[in-house]
């Protein structure tokens, strides 16, 4: 007889071990990535050093790169399209679940899966022409954030969608059993299931719009040394400036855009560490561990 133990279980060894490797290489590839990246921008931190992050003067005939403007205007027009994009997301995944009759349901979600794969430039050249110029924001940070948001919003919406159809329909139907209403059965039920999901989904939207690069290059304006609270100013980004200027750099100047990207690399990081760790407080408590 043939033993489908022996197999079955060679089988999920094999499996394991090809899991493990599969992990182990994206760690490693980042490691290599990290480590090749710093060594590349060691140059610029060793001739400026903490002023690097803190200094506001940014230029390459006087070799003095202060990245704190482009950090700051990286943040700010990632703050402004979450400020649009998680509200208009959360409403529009919540309506497609839940309220949306089935015969609209399917339209909305192909709709929303096409404008996600739209090219950045594309979104980038729309800012230019219509936002910068028929509505008269110029080129600025809210012009940047609100592309970022349009971009974003699909992302969000798509996994908030998927996150809240995994709530239980047994949960939502005693809910309105009891007397709820629609938005008070989403607010006892849908909205506690899916509150770790949701926030997964909120981070990755925010790391794509750290990253992004065109679209933001197009229409945040390039100021340098600009740091401001001011939505219409001008700015720039750490992605927008690395676009820009490392066609024309010199070795110094290259190894300062180099630690840029490091920068935002490690801004990314703790983003995602800060996310998980959200996630898994939230699912600790829905189990009644906290």
């Amino acid at each position: 007889m043939i033993d489908l133990r022996g197999k079955s279980a060679h089988a999920d060894r094999a499996f394991r071990w090809v899991a493990v490797g599969a992990a182990a290489l994206v760690l490693l590839v980042l490691g290599l990535i990290a480590v090749v990246m710093t060594d590349k921008a060691r140059p610029v931190l060793a001739e400026m050093g903490l002023d690097f992050f803190t200094s506001t003067r940014w230029s390459a005939p006087d070799v003095l790169y202060g990245a704190l403007p482009f950090i700051w205007g990286t943040l700010y027009t990632a703050a402004i399209a979450l400020a649009i994009a998680v509200p208009v997301s959360l409403g529009v995944a919540l309506f497609v679940t839940q309220i949306a009759p089935r015969w609209l349901k399917k339209p909305l979600v192909y709709m929303i899966d096409l404008v996600a794969v739209v090219p950045s430039v594309v979104f980038g050249l729309w800012g230019v022409l219509v936002l910068s110029q028929h509505f008269g924001l110029g080129r600025s940070f809210l012009t940047a954030g609100i592309i970022l948001a349009v971009m974003i919003t699909p992302i969000i919406t798509s996994l908030a969608r998927e996150v809240i159809e995994t709530t239980p329909a047994s949960e939502k139907e005693a809910a309105l059993a009891l007397g709820a209403t629609r938005w008070e059965m989403i607010g006892a039920t849908v909205l506690p299931h899916s509150k770790g999901g949701l926030v997964g989904a909120v981070m990755l939207g925010l790391g794509r719009a750290l990253g992004e690069t065109i679209a933001a290059a197009l229409v945040i304006g390039s100021a340098l040394g600009q740091i401001t609270t001011n939505p219409f100013a001008p700015g720039n980004s750490m992605p927008a400036v690395i676009a820009n200027e490392w066609g024309e750099a010199d070795d110094m100047h290259k190894s300062a855009l180099i630690a840029l990207a490091v920068t935002l690399f490690i801004i990314t990081i703790v983003v995602n560490l800060i996310a998980t760790s959200i996630v898994q407080r939230s699912m600790r408590r829905s189990r009644g561990k906290v």
